[in-house]
């Protein structure tokens, strides 16, 4: 019998920049076994030591892009996440200072992509496709576009089920506004 699912949280990183919010995510270095290439948000495994999702959060946000947890307001969680890894992601939304000097961590992440709120307004820049996943064959798969960036998988959910909270979409299907 397979073990229940890790405990896990992602930090959605929110700052100032240029008169409007941005969204901080990674892309991960090529050599990770797991997601390697891959845009993700600063996140991973809690710790017996982390007192709730929010910390797990922070404090990867600090391993990974030198975000200190007490430089970190936590405006609230999403609705958790299973990935395909066995982990039970929990997504922490958090805002941190306007120009932060931030450190990142080489051996995890190639660079960082900050995306304005604003980007995600476009159509253009979003698709859904169906995909079959444990024997459902009508299983949604997000993407965006950035540049020359994709964001996909459990990220894209996870950034789907933010921006339909910011702005208020019932439907989960439903593409962005």
């Amino acid at each position: 019998m397979e073990a229940g699912p890790v405990p896990a949280a992602v930090l959605l990183p929110l700052f100032p920049k240029e008169g409007e919010y941005h969204l901080l995510f990674t892309k991960r270095t090529p050599h990770l076994t797991h997601h390697s290439g891959e845009i993700s948000f600063p996140g991973g495994v809690c710790d017996p030591g982390d007192l709730d999702s929010a910390d797990t959060a922070r404090r990867e946000a600090w391993e990974e892009v030198g975000i200190a947890p007490s430089d970190v307001e936590i405006l609230g969680e999403l609705d958790d996440c299973h990935s395909i890894h066995n982990y039970l992601v929990t997504p922490v939304v958090g805002v941190f200072p306007a120009n932060y000097p931030l450190t990142v961590n080489d051996a995890e992440i190639e660079r960082l992509i900050e995306v304005p709120l604003s980007h995600f307004v476009k159509p253009e820049i979003y698709r859904m496709e169906y995909w079959d996943y444990k024997g459902r064959k009508d299983y949604p798969m997000y993407f965006y576009r950035y540049g020359e960036d994709e964001i996909w998988g459990l990220t894209a959910r996870i950034l789907k089920n933010f921006l339909d909270v910011l702005w208020g979409v019932e439907d989960e299907k439903a593409a962005p506004r």
